[in-house]
């Protein structure tokens, strides 16, 4: 373990979430190195059963004891001062809302809140796959889609967030305005052909999801220039990474070289991992 990753002792455990567009999960850390037990539900589309569900699931897995810190990521766009979502796609009923608030007065402490997809990449850099990198960039492909990069396992500094599934890709000069997320997204596919991705068993369907997905994986290399590429979320369980990393070959042939391109290591769990790593770096800058 680095010494980035090395708990620090805290008297009380760590709550830890990620709310997703489609699922939710709560886990608890009692010793700042390992999380102990974790809840998954689906994510209630109203705000007010959000936080009941959060809170329902960490009071489960605390056992009766306090919280000490809570942390994790939430699907979209944050306020500045990072509070609560604004114009969240999947989860409209949250936008808006005082979700920090909310939960600081539930649990009676400190809360820190980051967008989903980044909470899941720092935890990919920090106990993942990308653990021994320097540079690395995340992307998730889920219900939405979107990616962030991590430099010395910390989150890179940044305005408004990322929000990579809104970048505008047009491959054929036959889409107008067509973003990333709108093509290769589990929301997209269910739309396109009427059933979840998990259902969808054609092969010519998957080949073209990483074919395009190779077009969003070019722009992050060439914006980015990451040591290594991590493919997380759902629909990685049914795209091949190697026909992927093929695509990505043939389109971008600018550089030598070409980073590393792998799936996440911790898979559903990544959001809650980047939490941890989260909350043991806010106790050692104390």
């Amino acid at each position: 373990m680095s010494d980035d990753n090395k708990p620090t002792k805290n008297a009380l455990p760590y709550v830890l979430f990620d709310i997703g567009g489609t699922n939710s999960r709560v886990g608890v850390s009692f010793d700042g190195q390992t999380i102990t037990g974790t809840e998954v539900f689906k994510t209630p589309k109203d705000f007010d059963a959000g936080v009941e569900a959060i809170d329902n699931a960490a009071k489960k897995l605390l056992l009766g004891t306090a919280a000490g810190l809570v942390a994790g990521g939430v699907a979209g766009p944050l306020t500045f001062d990072k509070s609560a979502t604004v114009n969240a796609p999947h989860l409209p009923g949250w936008s808006g809302r005082p979700l920090k608030l909310e939960l600081s007065t539930r649990f009676g402490c400190e809360v820190h809140l980051e967008n989903d997809t980044a909470m899941a990449g720092l935890g990919e850099a920090a106990f993942g796959s990308g653990k021994e990198h320097k540079i690395v960039a995340y992307m998730t492909i889920s219900t939405g889609v979107n990616g962030v990069r991590i430099i010395d396992r910390k989150l890179e500094t940044n305005s408004l967030g990322f929000e990579i599934g809104h970048q505008i890709i047009d491959l054929d000069g036959t889409m107008r305005h067509a973003d990333l997320e709108s093509l290769i997204s589990g929301s997209a596919l269910e739309r396109r052909y009427g059933d979840s991705a998990e259902n969808i068993t054609n092969p010519a369907v998957w080949e073209e999801e990483a074919r395009v997905t190779a077009f969003g994986i070019n722009n992050i290399i060439v914006f980015w220039a990451p040591d290594m590429v991590i493919l997380g979320g759902s629909l990685m369980k049914k795209m091949s990474i190697e026909r992927v990393k093929m695509h990505v070959k043939n389109i971008l042939k600018l550089y030598p070289q070409l980073p590393i391109i792998v799936k996440s290591e911790l898979g559903d769990l990544g959001g809650l991992w980047g939490a941890l790593h989260y909350l043991n770096t806010v106790e050692k800058g104390k």
